[in-house]
C-alpha cells in the first residue's frame, strides 16, 4: 500500500441538515480534508442503495458517508428512518461484495454541528486510509 494514498469519499448530505452543517463549518473556517465529495440531495431516505454500491463497486470510490437529520427531525417526516433501514442492506451487501463495512458510515447531523460534521469527514479520512485503496479501482 502507498504511504501517499488519498481516499475519495462520496458525501450525501441532505439539504436540510448536514448539507448546512458542511456549509456552516466552511464558513467558520473549519478544517476537514478535501477527500470529501460532496453531493446534496433532498432527504437521507432519497439515497438508494444502488447509489452507494455502484460507486464503490465500479471503483468510483473508496468509501461513502451519508448524512442526514436526527431522528425525529427529518423535514420529509421519516427519510431518516427509511435511510437507517437501507444502511442496514447496505452493509450486508457490502459483505456479499467482499468489501469491508467500514467503506460506508451513516451520520445524523443538524445544522448547528458544522464540528461533527468535520469530526466526521476526518474520521472517515483515516478509517480509509487504514484500509487502503477500495479493490474494485484499477
Amino acid at each position: 500500500m502507498e504511504d501517499n494514498f488519498e481516499p475519495t469519499i462520496l458525501t450525501f448530505c441532505c439539504n436540510w441538515c448536514s448539507y448546512a452543517a458542511a456549509d456552516s463549518a466552511g464558513t467558520a473556517r473549519m478544517q476537514y480534508p478535501p477527500n470529501i465529495h460532496i453531493i446534496r440531495c433532498m432527504c437521507s431516505g432519497m439515497v438508494h442503495p444502488n447509489f452507494v454500491m455502484n460507486a464503490l463497486t465500479q471503483g468510483r470510490t473508496d468509501g461513502v458517508l451519508i448524512c442526514g437529520c436526527h431522528i425525529g427531525d427529518c423535514h420529509y417526516q421519516d427519510g431518516n428512518k427509511r435511510a437507517e433501514k437501507r444502511a442496514e442492506a447496505i452493509t450486508l451487501m457490502l459483505e456479499d461484495f467482499g468489501l469491508e463495512e467500514e467503506r460506508f458510515r451513516l451520520e445524523w447531523i443538524s445544522a448547528s454541528e458544522g464540528p461533527k460534521f468535520v469530526e466526521a469527514a476526518k474520521e472517515m479520512t483515516k478509517t480509509l486510509k487504514e484500509l487502503g485503496p477500495n479493490p474494485y479501482k484499477s
